[in-house]
């Protein structure tokens, strides 16, 4: 017997494109608030006219409330808003996606957030939702948790809640950055982190790259060596995975180096390893921290990234990953992924 929502797409499809129009709406006023009519219709890339119908309607409703700073969700909206959660991942086959998703790449799970983030900022801000929920699952009574620098790794530590507190958690950069943009450092993200949770970090103050001679010499220094045994001991690893030149560019990586990786056709990088789209090893940069070969041995493994233009990255990079490890991605990028 068909579902009644199958039922509906066949015979209301109009009212499940309303359905998620309005869903969405209410979800950017959720992130924005408090926000103007007019900022929120460009976030939307809807026009003000049409916005304004959908506002007054969600205002009758009482789900939004609006003042002079802007709009913002009511506690009905925000509870209707949670409520809606299972509901559209069903109406846009998340679930399904997941699964299908999983056994293609062989890994142990998949999740999947709505949307796209290269579209939209708040998405990665859902990546990092989403984290926090399925790292909260899987923290045991103490945990050493490596966690590597990135924009969406920022992400992740704003989403962190004291409510992680009743676990013992130390945070410890899983590589070093000294030299990267100082907001997405290992280090600034591990600090955040533990800031948010009321819990532990540790530094690891070293170079994103470094020569042979000088990899020798900082692993023997008393603190370096420290952090380094922690690295080892991590029970959780977060990390992002990055474009490879985009990744090149932001360590202003050498004229050499960069023909090498678009001869080699790099699409992916993660722990300074570059790949291709077949998932050989292109280049690897020598950093101090966790290496690719590590994470065999570290219990849980989250890898997170997304945005349609992150799929062969993400590709690329799992065809080496551990096969316990957890994909934490968008609409974006799991589409782009499962089309081929």
């Amino acid at each position: 017997m068909q579902s009644f929502i199958d039922i509906q797409k066949r015979l209301l499809p109009d009212l499940l494109q309303v359905l998620q129009k309005r869903h969405t709406i209410l979800r950017y006023i959720g992130y924005m608030q408090p926000v103007g009519r007019r900022s929120l219709a460009v976030s939307l890339g809807l026009t003000e006219r049409i916005l304004r119908s959908e506002v007054e309607f969600l205002k009758e409703q009482n789900l939004i409330t609006t003042n002079n700073v802007g709009m913002s969700l009511t506690s009905e909206g925000k509870n209707l808003l949670e409520d809606l959660e299972g509901l559209m991942r069903e109406l846009k086959g998340i679930d399904v996606m997941e699964l299908e998703l999983k056994h293609r790449l062989g890994i142990k799970k998949v999740i999947i957030v709505p949307g796209n983030s290269d579209e939209s900022p708040m998405v990665k801000g859902e990546l990092g939702k989403a984290t926090a929920i399925c790292m909260k699952k899987l923290l045991g009574g103490k945990n050493i948790i490596a966690v590597t620098g990135g924009s969406t790794m920022a992400a992740v530590a704003e989403r962190l809640t004291p409510d992680l507190t009743h676990k013992e958690l130390l945070f410890v950069p899983a590589r070093g950055g000294v030299g990267e943009d100082v907001h997405n450092q290992a280090n600034t993200i591990c600090s955040n982190m533990a800031h948010n949770t009321d819990s532990k970090h540790r530094v690891l103050y070293v170079p994103g790259q470094v020569s042979s001679k000088i990899y020798e010499s900082l692993i023997k220094e008393p603190d370096i060596h420290e952090v380094l045994t922690l690295i080892q001991s991590a029970s959780m690893v977060l990390h992002g995975i990055g474009d490879a030149i985009t990744m090149a560019e932001r360590r202003k990586t050498n004229p050499e180096i960069k023909k090498k990786l678009e001869e080699g056709m790099a699409v992916g990088e993660a722990f300074g390893y570059y790949f291709n789209e077949e998932g050989q090893i292109v280049h690897k940069v020598l950093t101090i921290g966790l290496q690719l070969e590590d994470l065999a041995h570290i219990p849980d493994v989250i890898a997170v990234a997304g945005g349609e233009s992150k799929a062969k990255a993400i590709k690329a990079y799992l065809k080496q990953a551990p096969k316990s490890t957890i994909l934490i991605t968008d609409e974006g990028a799991a589409k782009t992924l499962l089309k081929g």
